[in-house]
Order: structure tokens, then sequence, then C-alpha cells
């Protein structure tokens, strides 16, 4: 790893990952990629080289964790400057406050599947890097900072997950 990539964020490598390996869906290289890791068990998704260069930027050895990262950045298909919530909540909410809430209380085993038809309802479009280091990092604290942006608020700083913006994606990461 080069001297510029060590002081990347895990999501600005996240976002350049995505970017390189499967944002340009006319390339057939890209599309294939994509449909073989939304189909992708964790064994399959791992048996791709893009997942692995993935792994070591991100120095990621976790191999359930790494499949849900990848196989649900797979789903999204533009990215952009809202994060999934902010997306799918706000006053006419795309995913209505039931499924919500029954996604907050997604087990981890329960997790890709919600969110795969909450991208779904996102038009496959959110912020990829916000997304990325949310599966990275998931927690309650997650779970917490994903209430607020789904119903408008600014999360406390207290549910930051290391930005200095407090959870919300840098400039950098919405370009």
């Amino acid at each position: 790893m080069s001297a510029a990539e060590d002081d990347k964020t895990p999501a600005r490598i996240i976002l350049g990952w995505w970017s390189h390996a499967l944002a340009d869906r006319q390339s057939g290289r890209a599309r294939a990629l994509a449909a073989r890791l939304r189909r992708a068990s964790p064994v399959e998704a791992l048996a791709e080289r893009e997942v692995h260069d993935l792994a070591g930027a991100l120095n990621l050895r976790d191999g359930l964790r790494l499949t849900r990262i990848v196989t649900l950045l797979a789903e999204v298909r533009t990215h952009s400057p809202q994060t999934l919530m902010q997306r799918l909540g706000g006053p006419d909410p795309a995913l209505s406050p039931l499924r919500f809430q029954r996604l907050m209380r997604a087990s981890v085993e329960e997790l890709p599947d919600a969110l795969r038809r909450a991208i779904g309802l996102a038009e496959r479009s959110c912020n990829v890097a916000a997304l990325g280091e949310d599966l990275l990092y998931w927690s309650e604290k997650t779970r917490l900072r994903w209430s607020f942006q789904y119903f408008g608020g600014a999360a406390p700083l207290s549910l930051s997950i290391g930005s200095p913006s407090g959870g919300t994606p840098s400039k950098e990461t919405t370009e």
C-alpha cells in the first residue's frame, strides 16, 4: 500500500473500490462482477479477486463482514450525497416507518436481506462511502445514527464513527 493510501479513511477506500470495481455499469466487467456479488454466498463472494483487493486496502480479515459489505454495495448503482437513511426517510418516506423499525431490529443475519430491499426502495442510490463505512463498523451506534438520519435529525457527536462531522459524510465522500 502506498503512502497516499495509508492516509485514506475507510470511507474513501470503500468509495474508491466501488468506483473502480462496480460503478461503471456500462462496462461488462463491472456489470458481471456486480451481478455475481448480488447473488453470491459468502464463499462465492470471497472467490472474487476484487473482494480481496478491498480486504487488503481495509486490512479486513473478517470474511463475513467483508462479504456483507461487498454484496450490499453491489446493489447500489449510483453514488449520491445523501445517506441511505436520508434517501429512505424524511417527511414522505420511501421506506415506511414500520419497515424502518423492522430494519432497525434486524439481526446481523437478517440485515443483508433487509438492506437489499431498502436499497431498492432508495432507487439503488445512496452515499456509497457512508453505507460501506456503516456496514464495516455496524453496531448499536450505527442503528441510532440511522434513526436520526431517517427522521431528518442531526445525530449527536457521540454517535460518530470517528469523523469530525459526527457521522455525516464529508465533502470528499459525497462527490
